[in-house]
């Protein structure tokens, strides 16, 4: 495809909505209210239009069952349907306005928070971008419009050559946390469509129901078999973990995972066992937590299955505990932990022998039962698609050539089922979609983001017509995940700040995110977690199944360790694989006691180009549910430090060197604040010091003194 093919891409979004009995639009009180009450075309009614009587104005009005607006006039098909063109991108301006003006007046400014800080004399407004027509940017028409008809424009005026009536205004989010206009320098061998079965509400409502049990079963196994609550978060990693080596055909569960025993499961339920120890700010706290830590290992060592030796050791040190704890009540906080710290050393691994069996069996007991319910969501899932006539088996295998070209959005190879038809409405600036009784809620801003996202990368739904549904199951989706605790789940979805990717993608040409969702990207390229489903709205696929030839990336993954180290693996194949220009910045926790696997092998790396660490509670994050949550609680402070490593083959390091200048301007970045709140919840590793020493920069010199030749994507792709 030559460069000369552009399509322009409007950012214009309205999407207003009005109270039921209000009118939406300022419509012309014309006298001629005496005219015969007409039936409404079959169009109308199908989309949610009845015609109603106002006995205050003793006149006839147009009501939207679906989208509560009501109109005087009636509506126009091809005027501005929420149903298949849910944010007006094709609307029409009004007569007397210009292309280009009604792009202005009705486009959505982007207002980061860096804006907000401060407005300085080079700031200026992003002009619109044209976008190269490429797979993901289809150009076919995405709202109905009726031949001979003009959008926003009443039938009957412009029969009669009266004005048009002009459109409601936009819905213009105060903050936007993305910039979809961006495109992408990431190049990637063409791949065929993947062979995912396509999501369905009625499977999402199974999916979700069946995982929430699982939890259900998980937190049971815990109570009755060792006393404890499930630690936290640990079943989200499980998910996360399984994934890994899950072989199975569904997204979320795993079905097919070698070993069975879960090593992210096992080691966080070990790590409770006897009790759950917590951060202690007090003595009296750390004199009653050594008292239960004793308590609960005699019990433990007493009921189980113990060796005469184990129940030795561990008598004789609770005992020792014991006594010291009656006799000596001068001691402070530290005498206590200190105490506490040498009894686990002792009966730890006595403890840990004696349930080992046990916690095997809880991993073993869940993994069963998930594959169990994966092979029954999946038959139900071929029996839907039978009923709609659509063969799994038998889809054609598509060619694909042998070539590069910019990374594009997963495409599924079996057709989609008709969709059934979601409810949508609006609670002030909050999206609900409704399905059989279950409601998923997104802010106004983000659905009008999934809109965007939905319009650059579905190239099978021209009309929107199953946009509500696939948006449906997206935020389904993601609820299943996260679970239903308070803030459970979020801090695995969170995201860097906006200051951040403006810095990385100015200074070091980012534009890919490894690891992110419809929800949480900045960019509109990005790889997710769920393919048959993100796809549609962008994702690239999960990213240790992606495989850039070129391109600079950002990957800031959820902070599981078993992913964060087959990540590694992931980059430094990679790298070692492609001349190309190839660079990774890595943002993971600075975990040093003990120090995680994925940290040290990075640090370690001859692909090592930079490494820098910012403290604890001197930077933020955004919160996994920035799409429901409240403005002011998107923000948080990390409660540990963050390693920012950047990784880099040859020809990466010569095209974005991480120079002192560059990692200047970077740094500044941090130094931009949104709302702060306290991290969501306890993290699992120690916090560093409030008043930790600023942030150290290491450089690492480059292993290779060669100099190879910068090329850019472009130079080597066929677009």
């Amino acid at each position: 495809m030559t460069s000369e093919n552009h399509a322009t891409i409007k950012t214009d979004s309205p999407m207003v909505m009005s109270p039921t009995g209000s009118t939406s639009q300022t419509a012309p009180f014309s006298p001629s209210t005496s005219k015969p009450i007409q039936e409404l075309p079959d169009e109308l009614i199908q989309a949610g239009w009845s015609k109603c009587w106002s006995k205050r104005e003793n006149r006839p009005y147009y009501f939207n069952r679906f989208t509560n607006q009501s109109l005087w006039e009636m509506p126009v098909l091809g005027q501005h349907d929420v149903i298949s063109d849910p944010l007006g991108l094709n609307a029409a301006p009004a007569s007397g306005e210009t292309t280009s003006d009604a792009a202005q007046g009705n486009g959505q400014r982007k207002r980061h928070p860096s804006e907000d800080t401060q407005a300085g004399p080079n700031s200026f407004k992003r002009p619109k971008v044209e976008i190269p027509v490429t797979p993901t940017t289809p150009t076919v028409p995405i709202s109905p419009s009726t031949p001979g008809v003009k959008p926003w424009v009443n039938a009957t005026d412009d029969k009669q050559g009266s004005t048009s009536v002009p459109a409601p205004a936009p819905y213009r989010p105060s903050v936007v946390y993305w910039d979809l206009d961006i495109q992408t320098n990431a190049v990637i061998r063409e791949r065929a469509p993947a062979d995912h079965l396509p999501p369905h509400p009625e499977i999402e409502i199974q999916r979700a129901q069946l995982t929430t049990k699982l939890r259900q079963h998980y937190h049971e196994l815990c109570a009755q078999r060792e006393g404890i609550e499930p630690p936290r978060e640990s079943f989200n990693r499980w998910l996360l973990e399984r994934k890994l080596v899950d072989k199975g055909l569904d997204p979320l569960l795993p079905s097919e995972c070698n070993p069975v025993i879960s090593p992210s499961m096992f080691r966080e339920i070990m790590n409770d066992i006897p009790i759950r120890l917590s951060r202690i700010k007090y003595k009296e706290e750390a004199r009653k937590l050594l008292f239960k830590y004793s308590e609960a290992a005699k019990k433990m060592i007493d009921s189980r299955n113990a060796t005469p030796d184990s129940r030795k050791v561990v008598k004789w040190n609770v005992e020792d505990t014991m006594n010291w704890l009656r006799r000596d009540h001068s001691a402070s906080k530290e005498d206590y932990m200190d105490r506490l710290e040498h009894l686990r050393k002792q009966c730890g691994p006595h403890v840990a022998s004696v349930a080992k069996d046990s916690v095997e069996g809880i991993c073993s007991k869940i993994y069963h039962i998930s594959a169990e319910y994966v092979r029954r969501i999946r038959q139900a899932h071929l029996t839907l698609l039978k009923d709609c006539n659509i063969s799994v088996d038998g889809t054609e295998s598509t060619e694909v050539q042998d070539r590069l070209v910019y990374c594009y959005p997963v495409r599924l190879s079996i057709p989609s089922p008709p969709q059934p038809r979601v409810e949508l409405h609006f609670e002030n600036d909050v999206a609900c979609l409704r399905y059989k009784g279950e409601m998923v809620k997104v802010n106004r801003g983000h659905f009008s983001k999934l809109e965007l996202l939905y319009r650059y990368s579905c190239i099978d739904d021209p009309r929107f017509e199953k946009f509500l549904s696939r948006v449906w199951c997206l935020i389904k989706r993601y609820q299943v995940m996260f679970g239903s605790g308070v803030n459970e789940g979020s801090g695995l979805q969170g995201a860097l700040p906006v200051p951040i990717f403006e810095a990385l993608n100015k200074q070091f040409g980012v534009t890919f995110e490894c690891f992110a969702s419809p929800l949480n990207c900045y960019f509109k390229q990005f790889c997710s977690a769920f393919p048959d489903i993100d796809g549609f709205f962008g994702s690239r696929g999960p990213f240790l199944s992606f495989s850039p030839a070129s391109g600079s990336f950002e990957a800031n993954p959820p902070f599981c360790e078993e992913l964060m180290d087959a990540m590694v693996t992931h980059f430094e194949d990679l790298l070692e694989r492609s001349s190309e220009p190839l660079s990774f910045i890595i943002f993971v926790p600075e975990w040093r006691d003990p120090p995680t696997p994925a940290l040290t092998r990075m640090e370690a790396s001859r692909f090592r180009r930079h490494q820098m660490i910012v403290p604890p509670f001197e930077h933020e994050y955004r919160s996994g549910s920035q799409h429901i949550c409240k403005r002011e609680e998107i923000y948080y402070k990390s409660v540990h430090g963050t390693a920012v490593i950047f990784l880099q083959n040859n020809a990466g390091f010569s095209k974005w060197e991480p120079t002192t200048e560059r990692i200047q301007e970077f740094l500044a970045a941090y130094k931009i604040s949104g709302h702060s709140l306290p991290s969501p919840g306890p993290s699992s590793t120690s916090t560093g010091d409030k008043d930790s020493k600023p942030v150290q920069e290491h450089l690492a010199t480059s292993q290779d003194n060669s100099s190879p030749v910068d090329k850019t994507a472009a130079d080597t792709t066929d677009i």
